[in-house]
C-alpha cells in the first residue's frame, strides 16, 4: 500500500515501493541529513529533494533514470570535441566548488533545491570520505563537474552544472571512465529529464532499479580510487 511516512529522530526508513504515485515518487517526510540517514537511504534506493522552505522530502521515484557505465561515453561528435580540447580533468580536488557550481540557479530558475543546509550535509559525506567530485578546468578556472555517492558498485549521482559548452559532459566521461575502470556497475541518475536523455540516460522501472541496487550496493571497491587525482580522458 502506498503511504507517506513522517520520519523522527530514527534513521530508518519505509520500504521505497511505498511511495506515492502523486507526487511521483515521495515517500517520506522529515527527519535531518545528518551523514548516517543520507547513507541509508542512498543504500535503499531513496534521495532528498527539497526546496530551502519545504520540510526535508524523501523520494524514490517510478521510473528511475539510469546509465549503464560504458567507456568510451559520448557520441562521435563529444568525442571529436574534446580530443581538441586542452581541458584539465581532475577527481576530489575540488568539491566544495563543484557543490556551488551545482547550487547556482540555472536559465529559468528563480533559485536552487541546494540549499546551504544540504551543501553542508554533502561536504560533512565528503570529509568522511563518502561523496566525491569530478572536476573539468579551462586552465585554473572551474568550467564544469559534477558530484556524487558510492553505493558499492553503484554510483549515485546528484547533480552537474557547466560554464562552458559540453563541460557537464565531460564531467560525465570522466565519471564513466572511472567507473568503468573499478568495476563499477550502474549510475543512478534519479530523475530523467532532457538533459540526462540527451546523455543517453534509460528509464528503469522503480522494481528494476531496486533488484540492480541490492544486487550491486554490497560490491567492495576499494576507497583508494577516490584519492584526489588528476585524470586524462581516454578515447
Amino acid at each position: 500500500m502506498n503511504s507517506l511516512s513522517y520520519l523522527n529522530h530514527s534513521i530508518g526508513f519505509p520500504p521505497p515501493e511505498h511511495a506515492l504515485n502523486d507526487p511521483n515518487g515521495l515517500l517520506a517526510i522529515g527527519g535531518d541529513l545528518q551523514p548516517e540517514r543520507l547513507q541509508q537511504a542512498y543504500y535503499q534506493g531513496i534521495f532528498p529533494w527539497f526546496n530551502a522552505q519545504d520540510p526535508i522530502l524523501w523520494w524514490s521515484p517510478d521510473p528511475r533514470a539510469v546509465f549503464i557505465p560504458t567507456h568510451p561515453f559520448g557520441s562521435k561528435s563529444l568525442l571529436k570535441f574534446l580530443k581538441k580540447s586542452s581541458w584539465r580533468y581532475t577527481i576530489n580536488h575540488a568539491f566544495l566548488d563543484v557543490l556551488a557550481g551545482c547550487a547556482a540557479p540555472r536559465n529559468a530558475q528563480d533559485g536552487t533545491w541546494i540549499s546551504a543546509e544540504i551543501q553542508m550535509a554533502y561536504y560533512e559525506l565528503h570529509l568522511q570520505g563518502k561523496a566525491h567530485s569530478i572536476e573539468v578546468w579551462d586552465g585554473e578556472h572551474l568550467v564544469g563537474g559534477l558530484y556524487g555517492i558510492p553505493v558499492g558498485g553503484v554510483f549515485c549521482g546528484e547533480s552537474m552544472f557547466h560554464r562552458q559548452t559540453n563541460a557537464s559532459k565531460a564531467a560525465f566521461a570522466i565519471l564513466n571512465q572511472h567507473v568503468v575502470k573499478h568495476g563499477f556497475r550502474l549510475i543512478d541518475a534519479q530523475v530523467m529529464n532532457p538533459h540526462l536523455l540527451s546523455l543517453g540516460a534509460k528509464a528503469l522501472p522503480r522494481c528494476d532499479f531496486l533488484t540492480l541496487l541490492r544486487q550491486y550496493r554490497d560490491q567492495s571497491i576499494s576507497t583508494s580510487i577516490w584519492a584526489p587525482q588528476e585524470v586524462l580522458i581516454e578515447f
